[in-house]
């Protein structure tokens, strides 16, 4: 509920976030992931004109592998503001704990959104027709590592985006609320298809807004198999949605994705099928709290 000096948050809009590269999938799986500064710009480009208001973003080398370096991070913002105006989330995901240059990047480029991983998990894939895992690790996100990253985005007035991959993630963050550290208005991201995290189910995501703090707004990402199912989900339960190619490299026929434009074209007509509406940037500035551009 809004109190009367609240503004009213028209329950019909949907934030549409596209995320354009992610760290695992290379163009030998699909042709369409961008790896250069200039190439991921031309998708957040492509992204806006299909309908997203946000981008999410890891950065990568001309080669394709991920990288971590504030001056990629700058040129990819560069090439992003040269042509559209959208929302920008620099993803701080890392498997070990020094995250010196996340926190550097978020100091000098000041994205408005910085992606925060809320805890640890198994983070895995398995393939059945193997019969074995095609890759078994530990994703490690101690509160030190949590609560340096929140630091300096509070420092840099970047806005934290919460991204839980169970429960325990979800509710685990109210020490950092008590602690003043993270201040509502929040931003969840709820993640579902990680092995080793929350499946992909009407229940699941259900359980989690019910974990959330109060008032908060939140986003689905759906990993892989059933994206679609679970965005309209999401778009049933009032929530906004993520797509692209970091998440999902198919089209509902069937096809492999071309670009990132393509999967926010259908989500978009998922959005309007559903009774809402994308948000243009401006009125996702003001759903997720953000300062106007």
């Amino acid at each position: 509920m809004n109190s009367p000096d609240e503004p009213h948050r028209d329950p019909d809009l949907c934030v549409i976030t596209c995320a354009l590269t992610g760290v695992l999938a290379t163009r030998e799986q699909c042709p369409g992931i961008p790896y250069t500064p200039a190439e991921i710009g031309e998708e957040a480009r492509r992204a806006y004109e299909a309908g997203a208001a946000a981008v999410h973003i890891h950065a990568r080398n001309d080669d394709g592998s991920p990288t971590f370096s504030p001056a990629t991070f700058a040129r990819i913002k560069e090439e992003v503001r040269k042509r559209c105006p959208i929302i920008l989330n620099f993803s701080t995901g890392t498997i070990v704990d020094d995250v010196s240059e996340q926190c550097t990047y978020i100091r000098e480029s000041t994205p408005e959104l910085a992606a925060l991983n809320a805890g640890t998990m198994n983070y895995a894939k398995y393939s059945g027709k193997r019969k074995d895992f095609v890759f078994d690790m530990v994703f490690p996100n101690t509160y030190a590592k949590i609560t340096q990253l929140l630091r300096t985005m509070n420092e840099s007035n970047v806005k934290p985006e919460l991204e839980c991959f169970d429960t325990g993630h979800t509710h685990g963050l109210w020490p950092l609320i008590d602690m003043g550290l993270l201040v509502p208005p929040l931003q969840y991201s709820f993640v579902v298809n990680v092995l080793g995290g929350l499946p992909g189910s009407v229940e699941a995501l259900q359980l989690q807004t019910k974990i959330m703090h109060p008032g908060s707004e939140w986003e689905v990402i759906a990993i892989s198999h059933g994206h679609f199912r679970i965005l309209a989900t999401a778009l049933v339960l009032g929530g906004n949605i993520r797509t692209g190619l970091e998440d999902h490299l198919y089209l509902p026929s069937g096809e492999m994705a071309k670009s990132n434009a393509e999967l926010v074209a259908v989500a978009e007509q998922l959005c309007r099928s559903t009774g809402r509406k994308p948000a243009s940037v401006e009125q996702a500035r003001a759903i997720l709290s953000l300062a106007p551009g």
